[in-house]
């Protein structure tokens, strides 16, 4: 019934019209309305099912904040070609079969709404491969139904090239609806909702990779490692800020309540910010927002924080599926569960008890305005007052770049700081462990340091590439963290190769040599195929340098097979690794992997017996992975003797003590001055260094022994 005002304000009845159904286009169109808010609701749906696809990574691209297009790429299991014609008809999931199956449901999406709502209100493409498939499918949809891909083509699947997984391409959003598209205030700041999703996600996710870029720019915006730890997830997504305060949360079950269990960090007292995050709240592996335990939570931290400061919260809760209802918001944003009060009672004492026991002292920044006045700074009668002086005794050295007492010593000549002179005509050459190869080569030749300027070679090889990417998933953001922002301390013991550094207020002991060879392997796998050459001039045999290698490892005799199966493989050696070795079986060079620094050349003979025999000839990662960890043992300093005593019989002569301790001496000078400042700059650390890595003092801990003192 249609009615009007009338002049005197009255309603009166123009004419009745009768009931009648939508359009089905209409209806899906305002159901996609409901679900499909922002565009990084869409990605939130995609991401869910991608992740429920088992894949171990995922890659979006965005352009102008995800309207223009929105591309989400996995590796999962992919989508079978019999189910592409029903993909984004609405409720069609794999999920469901029954009601009852809401009861005990383990995935994220499950009512098939997702890419119904997307096809109504964007140009939707999808291309997949299932494990089964001889190729991929490339489907186009409109509506929810398959659609030509351009005029004169036909609206089925057509087979293109594609590796296993599922691609989504969701083009134009809101193209269709002009009052949604015209609500947007910027692409900035649905890249910042994109963002956000994709992070939260990501710390939730374990063994899944997560990156997203802006379409047309190189580097990602974000990127977590699918072995990341969530600590290190928190650290890349919201900063060390955070990542340095958090605090474990750890909730038993319950089954009276139907708690199954509770895990998550929270930051301690000591962070507080006037940015509000957003709490994260994983509630069976499902992402929502729960008002009441959010509550609750900001009523606890007020007996911890500064009136307007927040926390960060992350929590992920497992509750019996008997217990809780999924389905009660269009976008599967809230959930409802059974005993809501006395679970989330259960969480915030346990966030209690974890922020009442966190081992760190309570921390405060201040600003000091005007210095206290002495009595003895009165210089004046009318009591005049100067501001106190800091004097330099009571200032601690809290930055590396401030000068050290140590270059206030006299500096003492080449010869005398390093095993190495200095020729006529300009090149180094390398005196160092000559005594050791002395019957190789004559007294009066010795190997010479050469570097080459050459034009970079691109390296393209996929194994190399595949070597990179387990460095990047194998890395360990706090330590990389730690090693790039250290001050070096000194060298602690040259025997079992210990260096101490500060970082922030903690000392630290680290394995250098652990630390060197993750380096020097690091930095062979950067700079592959472009290494500098140290010439050995004149060439040394390898049948000498593997019959002083015979002394301590067993070549049965067969050095000539070994010498044919190394020759083999000069042109790659000479190619990659900048080994070049003569037809006749003369080593003529050997790779330069770090300017100013010099392999210890008495492991030469041992470096050639393991390339022959330790490095795996059978496949080309295999190679290149053996021959760069050869490569960086040969690199690594040798392991000295801390304390140098002649023998009475006259077995150790004065004369090599003192080359033994100019060899402690370069090795330190090397560690200090070479590798520790390289590796702060290069080297990615890894969750294998963590084991050389002792923390050994911190200054809250001092502080709190000296007042129990």
């Amino acid at each position: 019934m249609a009615s009007s005002r009338s002049e005197d304000g009255a309603l009166a009845c123009n004419s009745v019209s009768r009931i009648k159904a939508l359009d089905a286009a209409v209806i899906n169109r305002i159901a996609a309305g409901e679900i499909i808010i922002h565009p990084s609701n869409a990605l939130k749906e995609m991401l869910e099912n991608s992740i429920d696809a088992g894949s171990s990574a995922i890659d979006i691209v965005v352009k102008n904040g995800g309207l223009k297009l929105l591309q989400i790429t996995d590796n999962g299991h992919g989508i079978s070609y019999d189910d592409l014609p029903i993909l984004c008809e609405r409720f069609t999931t794999s999920k469901l079969s029954a009601f009852e199956d809401l009861n005990s449901l383990s995935t994220y999406g499950f009512r098939g709404e997702a890419l119904a709502s997307i096809s109504h209100i964007a140009h939707l493409t999808v291309t997949t491969r299932s494990r089964d498939s001889e190729c991929a499918w490339k489907a186009t949809y409109h509506d929810g139904k398959l659609v030509p891909s351009k005029p004169g083509y036909t609206a089925d699947p057509r087979p293109i090239a594609g590796k296993q997984g599922t691609q989504i391409l969701v083009e134009d959003l809101f193209f269709n609806v002009p009052s949604r598209l015209r609500a947007f205030r910027s692409s900035s700041d649905e890249f910042s909702r994109i963002i956000d999703v994709i992070g939260r996600y990501a710390i939730h996710t374990d063994g899944t990779a997560f990156s997203c870029k802006k379409h047309g720019e190189s580097h990602p915006s974000l990127i977590t490692s699918a072995s990341a730890l969530t600590v290190d997830k928190i650290r890349v997504i919201y900063g060390a800020g955070v990542a340095n305060e958090l605090v474990r949360v750890d909730v038993s079950p319950d089954k009276n309540f139907g708690l199954l269990g509770a895990t998550g960090w929270v930051t301690n007292a000591n962070y507080s910010s006037k940015k509000a995050y957003l709490p994260l709240f994983f509630i069976n592996h499902r992402l929502v927002s729960c008002a009441p335990l959010k509550r609750a939570l900001s009523t606890l931290y007020t007996a911890f924080l500064p009136k307007g400061s927040h926390a960060f919260i992350y929590l992920s809760l497992m509750i019996a599926t008997d217990k809780l209802d999924v389905n009660i918001h269009p976008t599967k944003r809230e959930v409802r569960f059974l005993n809501e009060e006395e679970i989330i009672q259960r969480i915030c004492d346990e966030v209690h008890k974890s922020l009442g026991s966190a081992d760190n002292s309570r921390l405060y920044k201040t600003q000091t305005l005007l210095a206290d006045i002495a009595e003895n700074d009165i210089i004046n009668s009318d009591s005049s007052s100067r501001l106190k002086r800091t004097y330099e005794n009571r200032m601690v050295r809290t930055d590396a770049k401030e000068r050290k007492i140590t270059t206030m010593l006299p500096r003492r000549s080449a010869k005398e700081m390093s095993p190495s002179i200095l020729d006529t005509d300009g090149t180094r050459s390398i005196s160092g462990d000559v005594e050791q190869l002395s019957h190789i080569a004559a007294a009066d030749t010795l190997p010479k340091y050469d570097s080459l300027d050459r034009e970079r070679a691109v390296i393209g090889l996929n194994s190399v590439k595949q070597l990179r990417i387990r460095v990047r998933e194998a890395a360990h953001i706090g330590l990389t963290d730690l090693l790039a922002n250290h001050s070096f301390v000194g060298l602690v013991d040259g025997k079992r190769r210990l260096a101490a550094v500060q970082h922030d207020v903690k000392l630290y002991l680290i394995d250098y040599g652990a630390l060197s060879f993750e380096l020097f392997y690091q930095i062979g796998l950067s700079d592959f195929g472009n290494f500098g050459i140290i010439q050995l001039d004149p060439p040394l045999s390898l049948q000498s340098l593997l019959e002083i290698a015979s002394v301590t490892e067993a070549t049965d005799g067969q050095t000539k097979i070994l010498i044919d199966n190394l020759l083999a493989m000069r042109a790659m050696l000479m190619e990659y690794f900048s080994l070049d070795i003569t037809e006749s079986g003369e080593l003529v060079s050997i790779p330069l992997l770090l300017k100013g620094y010099t392999p210890p050349l008495c492991k030469l003979p041992k470096f050639v017996y393991r390339l022959i025999t330790n490095v795996d000839w059978t496949s080309e990662i295999d190679c290149f992975h053996s021959l760069l960890r050869e490569v960086a043992i040969f690199y690594t300093p040798e392991s000295l003797p801390k304390h140098i005593m002649p023998l009475e019989d006259g077995m150790l002569s004065p004369e090599i003590c003192s080359e033994i301790e100019q060899q402690q001496q370069e090795v330190a000078r090397s560690i200090e001055h070479i590798i520790f400042p390289t590796a702060g700059r290069r080297l990615i650390a890894t969750q294998s260094l963590l084991s050389g890595v002792v923390e050994i003092a911190n200054l809250p801990g001092l502080y709190r022994i000296f007042e129990r003192c």
